[in-house]
């Protein structure tokens, strides 16, 4: 069922509407629950004025059992409603949970851009339980009105006086709490967008924290996570302040009302104008219904920070898949845009390009991008997978204009950092589908990673730790190779596939990749690694993003310096007295000065 998020206040009555018997249930019990509080306060009035106070020992002993009766239905009502309503939250939190997973594996590779982990992080851990806690005032809610209607009926019968005290009185309390609530949703508000940017500093500062340490960052880091936290501390405590006062208020005036009433009653009994059996009515209608109106003011704190939690999660939901902005575009149960039209993809292999690099891939070629910068290699494997840049074409296709799931079974991004999710080797290398032996040790030996399989206690069927922690970075890079390569798409389109592994291994999967993939299967990647290289059927030599020459790894060897330099590394056979190359490819005259050293440069950072 696709979610309603054209507004916060749409997406929670759709969770009411997504389980309709189960919430009518509730307000059903929640009613009888409620309206069964003041069941004994008349039948004790009876009991005083019939049976207590004529000395009818009959009628007390009647109303006695009626009053037990009462009693028993209550808390067989009151069980009842309970665990309908932990039911209907659990469901609410399960649903939003499970929309919130099916968007964010339909944005994929769009994620990072469009959102903070902290974000995510937020959503699943606060927001869902403050919606689902929401969903409370469809039972005890509903319940709280009618008993309310209910009490106001039967004072009605007793005095007019005390009834109009109650009519205007309540309404009184809603309206003096009315302010906090709204000031609660916006310190609420803050409090939230302050809580997931703390979390995402905090994922930021553990995932690099190897690197921030070795540059010596990890301090200046961790002042500003201390400076957010105490800053969200104090909007925290702005949070709380709003909140003591709803909940007090939400304890005192029911009480300070009934006081009232009370007092009111009592001065009508010492004046004979009402009875003690209907004194002990007033008092114990007035009692019960500090329950209800209790509710009342939960209902609307409940609401208030509901509508924020939901907020957050529209928001999330209008991310398009795309990656490519979206507001508000809703998506529809297909992984889309509701109500676009899309166009069948290619039925044959066909032709890849990115016009803005100007790289085209032949099917069943395997195809290497090297460019000084790995981000724009990245980013041409971004376009050429659909994640990014409209103006990629499959065939005579664009790739925009290909169900997102449709091109997903066909064309697979494989990223160097992708996820390790916790399980057994065989689940982390499988995937969603059960995959038989015989493709699993073909992919696990083109891979080279038998060593992996052998070095576990339990092969295949021992666990691995969630982001494969309990393995080196070449292990956790050939299972992910692995994984890819098990997949079997039309299309491969891998990012740096070899750049964790020692020169021997990289030579031996570069050969086995070749062939794995050769003639049947269209394949990708990016890499600066000569052995991967040598083995590419083409060639892209980008620089600036764009493609600078085009061929063999050994035809752009002969005919491009730039490409030397990048792919020997200072090391080729064209370097000058001081091992440097110069611009244009050839060795310096012989007695020129020695040109200066460039600075070592760092490590290039991938950039997905």
């Amino acid at each position: 069922m696709t979610p309603d998020h054209r507004s916060p206040a749409r997406y929670l009555w759709w969770l009411v509407t997504s389980q309709r018997r189960r919430v009518a249930a509730g307000s059903t019990l929640g009613s009888l629950s409620m309206v069964g509080l003041m069941l004994p306060p008349y039948v004790l009035s009876r009991a005083v004025d019939e049976g207590l106070a004529p000395r009818h020992t009959g009628a007390l002993l009647g109303w006695t059992a009626v009053l037990l009766a009462i009693g028993v239905f209550n808390a067989f009502v009151g069980i009842m409603r309970h665990r309908t309503m932990t039911r209907i939250r659990m469901d609410a939190s399960l649903r939003t949970v499970r929309v919130v997973v099916a968007h964010t594996l339909r944005l994929g590779a769009a994620l990072p851009r469009e959102v903070t982990a902290g974000e995510v992080v937020a959503i699943g851990i606060g927001d869902v339980a403050v919606i689902s806690q929401t969903l409370t005032m469809t039972g005890p809610g509903l319940g709280a009105v009618l008993a309310y209607a209910v009490v106001a009926a039967l004072l009605l019968s007793v005095s007019p006086l005390l009834a109009a005290v109650l009519l205007l009185g309540v309404p009184l309390l809603a309206v003096l709490v009315g302010p906090l609530l709204g000031r609660l949703q916006g310190v609420e508000a803050r409090y939230r967008e302050r809580e997931g940017g703390l979390a995402a500093r905090l994922t930021d500062l553990v995932g690099g924290l190897r690197v921030l340490n070795g540059l010596g960052g990890k301090e200046v880091f961790a002042d500003r996570y201390r400076r957010d936290a105490r800053a969200l501390r104090a909007e925290g405590y702005r949070v709380g302040a709003v909140t003591s006062w709803v909940q007090a208020l939400g304890v005192g005036l029911p009480t300070l009302f009934l006081a009232a009433v009370t007092w009111l009653a009592a001065r009508m009994a010492a004046q004979g104008t009402l009875t003690i059996g209907e004194l002990v009515a007033v008092y114990g209608y007035t009692a019960a219904l500090v329950v209800p109106v209790s509710f009342f003011i939960e209902g609307g704190y409940d609401l208030a920070r509901g509508l924020v939690a939901a907020r957050r999660v529209v928001r999330f939901l209008e991310l398009a898949p795309d990656g490519r902005g979206g507001g508000a575009a809703a998506v529809g149960a297909g992984g889309g845009p509701a109500g676009r039209a899309y166009r069948d993809p290619p039925e044959v292999p066909s032709l890849l390009r990115d016009p803005a690099s100007g790289v085209v891939v032949t099917p069943g070629s395997l195809t290497a991008l090297a460019s000084a910068r790995p981000a724009e290699s990245a980013a041409v494997v971004d376009r050429l997978g659909g994640f990014a840049d409209p103006a990629a074409t499959w065939g005579a296709v664009r790739l925009d204009e290909i169900a997102p799931a449709r091109l997903r079974d066909r064309v697979l991004v494989a990223d160097n950092e992708a996820d390790l999710f916790a399980g057994t080797l065989r689940e982390v290398i499988s995937g969603r589908r059960d995959r038989d032996q015989e493709a699993i040790d073909r992919a696990v030996e083109a891979a080279l990673a038998g060593d992996i399989v052998r070095g576990l206690p339990d092969g295949l069927d021992s666990p691995v730790a969630a982001q494969g922690r309990d393995l080196s970075g070449g292990q956790r890079q050939r299972l992910r190779l692995v994984r890819a390569l098990l997949a079997d798409p039309e299309v491969l389109l891998a990012v740096e596939p070899t750049s964790a592994v020692d020169a021997h291994t990289e030579a031996a999967v570069a050969t086995r990749l070749h062939a794995a993939r050769a003639g049947r299967r269209t394949t990708v990647v990016t890499t600066t690694s000569p052995l991967l290289l040598d083995r590419a059927d083409t060639v892209y030599y980008l620089v600036g993003g764009r493609v600078a020459a085009a061929g063999s790894h050994r035809e752009l060897l002969d005919g491009q310096p730039g490409y030397r330099r990048l792919v020997s590394r200072g090391e080729d056979e064209a370097t000058g007295p001081d091992g440097v190359v110069p611009a244009d490819g050839r060795p310096p005259p012989h007695g020129s000065a020695p040109a200066p050293a460039p600075a070592p440069a760092p490590a290039p950072q991938e950039a997905r």
